[in-house]
């Protein structure tokens, strides 16, 4: 089982341009320094968890952690968050429980938990790649392995984070499906739990809402258009009219990102926009 993290709705981002240029919202009212990529990323991640209820949050890597505890730190306060290991933990680390493996398997097999996945490679429908790139008798790279993939997928919410968007990894065909996606549980008769939510990339938010579950792109971060995401992605996303940025920081969230849960910056690194 890979390990650490309802659909939310969220609040409407604000309107952007469908394809011009756009120019980002400067700032948060709350702070002078303007708004950087990597913080609309790890708003949108964070909006994965809204109204999410006491589940447990799994998520993988900076960006998705730094949205699941901003997640816990204002809307969702039920969140539960882990120390990776078998301790649940507070906002401030402090241990608030013991989670066994056991238990652990219970929140996955039951549906108890939403996990955030990256992927190597990830297609139209949502099927991931995060094992071999190539043909799987000879790749010419070995990546993580399938580990956790389809049974998180298959039990559980699941969501997606790209800090790279481009057409090596949004692909018309992954070369090994470990996360399973709409099409290939349809078809084989397992959907009951299935449920893929979100991917968040370093240039927009896509959901599973096209004709068939088919990706489609929900906003664009602001600075990038909606014809840099098609020239990124390896096939034809779902775009509807009008699509709209990203929703901006507000300013206690601005606040805690860089203040409390971030002071060192590191999100810079991991996305640069």
């Amino acid at each position: 089982m890979t390990s650490s993290a309802p659909m939310p709705a969220g609040p409407p981002p604000a309107a952007a341009p469908d394809t011009a240029s756009a120019s980002a919202p400067a700032s948060s009212s709350a702070s002078a320094i303007p708004v950087t990529r990597a913080e609309y990323c790890v708003v949108a991640c964070a909006e994965v968890w809204r109204g999410a209820g006491e589940v447990l949050a799994s998520p993988m890597g900076l960006i998705p952690s730094l949205g699941a505890r901003l997640a816990k730190w204002t809307f969702s306060p039920d969140l539960l968050l882990t120390d990776g290991e078998a301790l649940l933990v507070g906002l401030d680390g402090a241990v608030e429980g013991w989670l066994p493996y056991r238990r652990h398997l219970a929140l996955v097999t039951g549906g108890r938990r939403h996990v955030m996945m990256g992927a190597s490679q990830i297609d139209r429908f949502g099927n991931q790649n995060i094992s071999c790139v190539g043909a799987w008798e000879r790749p010419s790279r070995q990546l993580l392995g399938v580990r956790g993939a389809p049974v998180n997928t298959l039990n559980h919410p699941v969501s997606y984070w790209v800090p790279r968007h481009s057409p090596r990894v949004f692909v018309e065909r992954v070369d090994m499906v470990c996360g399973v996606g709409y099409d290939r549980a349809a078809e084989a008769g397992v959907t009951r739990f299935h449920r893929l939510v979100r991917v968040v990339s370093d240039l927009g938010v896509l959901d599973f809402g096209g004709p068939g579950h088919a990706m489609r792109l929900v906003s664009v971060h602001p600075g990038v258009t909606v014809a840099g995401v098609r020239e990124a992605t390896g096939f034809e996303p779902v775009v509807g009219d009008g699509v709209p940025f990203t929703r901006e920081p507000t300013g206690r969230e601005l606040r805690l990102i860089r203040e409390v849960l971030d002071p060192e910056g590191l999100r810079e690194r991991e996305v640069r926009g």
